[in-house]
């Protein structure tokens, strides 16, 4: 009971790490963990989280009227690529029209 326990994991003989031995939890992936020794959490009730909360009403979605039908949205790739591609297109269109013009000029 002073921190001398323990626990030492075999294969054929050979201690080797335990099953779980990573810095991230093996059940929700989080990364700042922390491990207790055992009987640890028995001693400290306030630290054992509470129970999960009881699921809320689960609301029904919402059915589009009969007759209408909602217009295919377009998706964010196609939409940045316009925001970007239609100013670009008209900035280089621009200075190959400028460009053309010049040499034309050209004394």
């Amino acid at each position: 009971m002073h921190g001398n326990e323990v626990d030492l994991w075999l294969s054929a003989g050979v201690t080797v790490p335990p099953p779980w031995s990573g810095t991230c939890c093996p059940h929700c992936g989080a990364y700042r963990v922390t491990s207790f020794p055992r009987g640890y959490l028995a001693r400290h009730p306030e630290l054992v989280p509470g129970p999960d909360p009881e699921p809320g009403p689960v609301l029904a979605a919402a059915v589009p009227e009969p007759g209408r039908v909602s217009a295919p949205r377009t998706h964010l790739p196609g939409r940045l690529l316009i925001a970007l591609g239609v100013p670009l297109a008209l900035f280089v269109g621009y200075e190959l029209y400028a460009n053309a013009v010049a040499m034309a000029h050209h004394h």
